[in-house]
């Protein structure tokens, strides 16, 4: 079966949620290296030809799933006041990279990313944290008045609980309330 455009069957919606579903459960049981094409297509229940249709290797469906999950776990409703919406992101983002199946994969990937070209590559293809934090970020550059740019603003809000789990320390030490204030702060007086 070909559709308009000609690229041939349509995704199975249903196969394509349980493949995301299953990748996400595996990595959490059996750690990346482990993780393989032929195991994420048993346990979602489909054919091999179906998960290789979609995705060309492991990282791919590793990223897929763990996209679509960030954009549903760190979306922070804005409520106005920069400070309370950076705490509210920055709780959500601890918990994404602590505790979620999803920040388990995104951390997978960015250490296979750090001897695997094409896993970085992919993770450079689109900065997920980063769209993430975006509408935050952008409220608080905004009320600052800040010539720090987006990018930059991003690493500041970003890097810090992101390094601390990265570095095994886990989320216990991480006040995001204290790091909502720091970031203000850099952004009213970046030069101290």
């Amino acid at each position: 079966m070909v559709d308009e455009s000609g690229r041939g069957r349509p995704r199975s919606e249903s196969a394509r949620t349980a493949v995301l579903h299953a990748v996400d459960d595996l990595l959490v049981e059996i750690g990346y290296a482990a993780l393989t094409m032929k195991g994420i297509a048993e346990r979602a229940g489909v054919g091999r030809q179906t998960v290789y249709r979609w995705w060309s290797n492991k990282a791919e469906v590793l990223y897929e799933a763990s996209a679509i999950d960030a954009g549903r776990e760190l979306s922070v409703p804005g409520g106005g006041d920069p400070h309370e919406d950076l705490k509210t992101y920055l709780d959500a983002l601890v918990a994404f990279l602590s505790r979620s199946h999803a920040g388990t994969a995104y951390r997978a990937l960015m250490g296979e990313a750090q001897h695997d070209a094409d896993v970085a590559a992919l993770l450079a293809s689109r900065d997920i944290l980063g769209e993430s934090a975006a509408a935050v970020v952008e409220a608080a550059r905004n009320a600052s008045g800040t010539a720090l740019s987006s990018e930059q603003a991003t690493a500041l809000l970003i890097g810090p609980p992101l390094f601390h789990i990265l570095s095994g320390r886990g989320a216990d030490g991480i006040d995001t309330e204290q790091l909502a204030e720091r970031f203000l702060r850099t952004l009213n007086h970046p030069g101290t």
